[in-house]
């Protein structure tokens, strides 16, 4: 950190001359960047902002015009301060027009009232400037060294957000690009108050370039993302409670800070973009190593046969198990803890029983903390559709049977059961297992009618539910609705998007939408006027409402996510 004008006016070779502050005592705050001495009054062009103006005032201009011209020259530059030695040029005080025009223009002028050497004081606050820009140094050094050490150890988005909140000492949040948050760390501030209204909060924030702050909303900004594809942004809030470098915007370290953190979230992301994403699978068992490991399929098909589980000239079939997303109690139980761990173990216990029930082969084990994976292998294709109600119908007793021992409830659509495609080989074997976790994934807050989720039963809202992580979808519905959405956060009681929804949702049918919303027709006309000048389209497009409504489903896809 810079001295500031207050700092160097307690230095002892200031000290020594008498400083008398005699205007813009409240910009005293201001930081010094250096130190110049200047006796002609067109000394402005030759200053970049920061700089301490030392003078005797002989060279200056008599008349108060000049004076008063020489005074704004120096704010408009952004000069830190001017200080003047009483006694050559004006003997016990400055002349009254420049008091007057420095407190005008809130620049601290200070008077020295004894003869002092202009030397000792550029030597002392030159001094001091060196040691803040070496402390600078260092603090950059430290930075790099610890996300370098991040880098190497691959530690996960949480770290990261939370090692640069504690570098920073301020709340730093890693969000997508539809702002919804990945990660964050409130400083020990208030995460309830930190993200409270976050979307809307976020779309208020202006960024130009790369890296901006935006002094209105005191956030700090900066991509994310590798290879030409961003993927988020890494927010750090600074409210500018001070005149921190004398420009308003954070120091530069919390700049290369949030940047640096910002690139090994990038690079971690692209070490990881193979894995399947949570990092806390069950590696030992042979239904994980297929599903991350695909080139050791030979290794798996040889080890499970010597389980006594023949993969090879069999029907496969992946299957995945978990817990809806809305079922009763599920949202009270968070991820990671003992409590989930033993719902994931009773639900993997049930499943195992399951297949035994029903004398069905396969590989079973948890895929992640929420689901349990099993790759089916059947004699025939043929019999794939009777093996998967059989097991779902066993599924549920099992459940039903524990529950009932437990005396809890434990309903057919507590859980959800999707699977893949059938597939001839092992090597696909792993494509069906990830298409049933997806379908799974998709069909958490659907029907509750289906025994066993396949693809048909998840359509379009399924498609972008599994897309809902993709940049490039994220990047779709920014355009498509992203003006929409930042009206929407400017004007809170308005909410033109509700008005949009029932739009395309009743089939472009005006008056059908406008008593579904409530509205007149004549409010309901001059809103869906406003939102077509807000994007720029014609909503009497069939093409463009297609757009704009599978817009819609995929920002509702990511909302739920």
């Amino acid at each position: 950190m810079f001295p500031t004008v207050r700092d160097v006016l307690a230095l002892d070779p200031v000290r020594y001359g008498g400083p008398r502050v005699v205007a813009g005592e409240a910009g005293l705050d201001r930081l010094v960047r250096w130190v110049h001495v200047a006796e002609v009054p067109d000394i402005a062009p030759l200053l970049g902002g920061g700089e301490l103006v030392l003078t005797t005032g002989i060279g200056l201009p008599a008349e108060d015009d000049g004076i008063r011209s020489f005074i704004g020259d120096l704010a408009d530059v952004g000069v830190s301060g001017l200080v003047v030695e009483l006694g050559r040029r004006y003997p016990t005080s400055v002349p009254r027009v420049m008091v007057a025009a420095a407190a005008r223009r809130g620049l601290p002028l200070v008077e020295l009232r004894l003869p002092t050497p202009f030397v000792p004081i550029t030597e002392a606050v030159h001094g001091l400037i060196v040691h803040a820009q070496l402390a600078e140094l260092r603090a950059t050094e430290a930075i790099h060294q610890r996300f370098t050490e991040l880098s190497v150890e691959g530690a996960d988005p949480t770290e990261v957000v939370r090692q640069a909140a504690e570098l920073a000492g301020c709340p730093v949040v890693l969000e997508n690009l539809s702002r919804r948050v990945l990660a964050y760390d409130a400083a020990g501030n208030s995460a309830e108050l930190l993200l409270s209204g976050w979307e809307q909060q976020s779309r208020r924030i202006r960024l130009t370039g790369r890296t901006a702050y935006d002094p209105d909303a005191g956030w700090l900004v900066t991509m994310v993302g590798a290879r030409g594809q961003d993927w988020g942004r890494l927010l750090l809030r600074w409210p500018d409670t001070g005149p921190a470098d004398g420009l308003g915007v954070p120091p530069t370290r919390l700049t290369i800070l949030l940047e640096r953190a910002a690139s090994t979230l990038a690079l971690g992301r692209l070490i990881r973009r193979d894995a399947d994403g949570l990092e806390r699978q069950i590696h030992r068992t042979l239904l994980t190593t297929l599903l991350d490991h695909a080139r050791l399929v030979d290794e798996v098909a040889l080890r499970a046969r010597a389980l006594g589980v023949p993969l090879e000239r069999r029907h496969l079939v992946g299957v995945v198990v978990r817990h809806r997303a809305d079922e009763a109690g599920a949202e009270t139980i968070p991820i990671g803890t003992e409590a989930a761990q033993a719902r994931l173990r009773d639900l993997a216990e049930a499943v195992s029983q399951a297949m035994r029930e029903t004398n069905l082969n396969g590989l079973a084990s948890t895929l992640d903390d929420q689901a349990v994976g099993v790759l089916l292998a059947l004699p025939d294709a043929g019999v794939e559709d009777r093996s998967l109600s059989a097991f779902a119908a066993a599924l549920h007793r099992v459940r039903l049977a524990a529950a009932s021992a437990q005396q809890t409830v434990a309903g057919p659509d507590a859980v959800i059961i999707a699977a893949g495609s059938g597939v001839g080989t092992l090597r696909e074997g792993r494509r069906s297992l990830i298409e049933a976790r997806q379908i799974a994934d998709s069909a958490r807050r659907g029907r509750r009618d289906v025994a066993v989720f396949r693809l048909p039963h998840v359509g379009l809202p399924g498609l972008l539910h599994l897309l809902r992580d993709e940049p490039r979808l994220q990047t779709f519905v920014e355009r498509e609705l992203g003006p929409l959405l930042t009206y929407d956060a400017e004007h809170p009681r308005e909410q033109l998007l509700g008005t949009l929804r029932a739009y395309l949702e009743y089939g472009r049918n005006k008056s059908a939408a406008a008593s579904a919303a409530h509205l007149s027709r004549p409010a309901f006309y001059e809103r869906l006027a406003r939102i077509a000048r807000i994007l720029g389209v014609d909503l009497d497009s069939v093409d463009v409402c297609l757009s704009l409504h599978v817009a819609m489903l995929a920002l509702d896809a990511v909302r739920d996510a």
